[in-house]
């Protein structure tokens, strides 16, 4: 697929950084643009890049939204503006915790009422300071950025496929990070993997916990590029780049959260560029982006380890334990539809 394809390339985190943050251009969607007549779900989108992709999108002329978001309080307060600004769009709220899978499965039970689908943006995401145990038994970056993540993910593949306008394929992007291109991934070798997140023994530190999540969304990216034909739903994941106004580092405190608003001032990209590089993913590419990275507007190699034999490896047992764990919600079934 595509960044598979791709020849293995080595960066150091630092030089990812300065390029994307110094030295790369922002591209705007092309003038003609237009998602008229089309669905989109955006999840996280009552603040931050997610929110601004919504206002991006409804101004391109999108006509229908579905902003999934943890509180609908805050989710309804974030909608009411947009719907001001655009009285021709549908804009519904809808709850989606991405802590619990009854919340999703219920979230993609809602999603299969709709008329259509074309658009989902998994934008959600955790960056916790410290390690913390979620209530389905796992740690909390591991379960929204990975597990629940590729939950939402096969349950709405078939949706995009069955519902999508025309003979335009469906889009699916997940939310990656450059920092997936770095982390040391401390637990490949463990055997099963999966319990070996929840061990502390493996967490290394916060910054390897979420750029190891991050990686792991450039694996589900590969296999579930794997599982849908293109012409029927693009599947690619991408890099936002370092972006000021978001919450993601909520949970910081003290000198983290005095290093990370330094770097927000002095290098951030803004929200609206943020949403650029969405639109780039699930509008502006096509189906030679399908299971590709895209960071900087641009087709990227995944790690470096993903190239290697202990990589692959890793993916294929992550993937059959991640088909194991998620098998209460009828996942290998989901799958198999995208095949008929």
């Amino acid at each position: 697929m595509a960044s598979m394809a791709l020849a293995a390339r080595q960066r150091s985190r630092l030089d990812v950084f300065v390029t994307s943050q110094f030295k790369t251009k922002c591209i705007p969607p092309p003038a003609e643009t237009s998602f008229a007549g089309r669905t989109a779900i955006i999840t996280g989108s009552n603040v931050g890049i997610g929110l601004e992709t919504c206002r991006v999108m409804l101004r391109l002329g999108l006509s229908r939204l579905v902003m999934a978001v943890r509180t609908v309080a805050k989710g309804e307060a974030a909608a009411e503006p947009l719907r001001k600004a655009h009285p021709q769009a549908v804009i519904d709220v809808w709850p989606l915790d991405m802590l619990s899978y009854e919340s999703i499965q219920a979230f993609a039970q809602s999603c299969a009422k709709l008329p259509q689908l074309d658009t989902v943006i998994l934008n959600a995401a955790v960056f916790p300071y410290e390690f913390k145990v979620a209530e389905t038994g796992h740690e909390e970056a591991f379960q929204v950025n990975y597990l629940s993540t590729a939950l939402l993910s096969i349950l709405l593949l078939p949706l995009l496929k069955a519902k999508h306008l025309g003979a335009r394929p469906g889009r699916l992007t997940l939310i990656s990070s450059s920092s997936a291109l770095s982390p040391e991934f401390l637990n490949r070798d463990a055997k099963p993997i999966i319990p070996s997140f929840d061990d502390t023994a493996y967490y290394g530190s916060y910054m390897e916990r979420y750029s190891t999540t991050k990686l792991l969304v450039l694996m589900l990216t590969h296999k579930l590029s794997q599982q849908v034909n293109a012409g029927d739903v693009i599947v690619t994941t991408v890099d936002p780049g370092y972006v000021g106004e978001t919450s993601l580092h909520r949970t910081f405190t003290g000198i983290g959260a005095a290093i990370f608003g330094l770097l927000k001032r002095i290098s951030s990209r803004n929200p609206q560029q943020g949403a650029w590089t969405y639109l780039d993913a699930v509008e502006v590419k096509g189906q030679e982006a399908h299971g590709g990275f895209i960071v900087d507007f641009n087709l990227h190699p995944f790690h470096t380890l993903m190239y290697t034999k202990e990589g692959l490896d890793a993916m294929e047992r992550l993937w059959e334990e991640t088909m194991k764990e998620l098998r209460f919600a009828d996942v290998a079934s989901a799958l198999q539809s995208l095949q008929v």
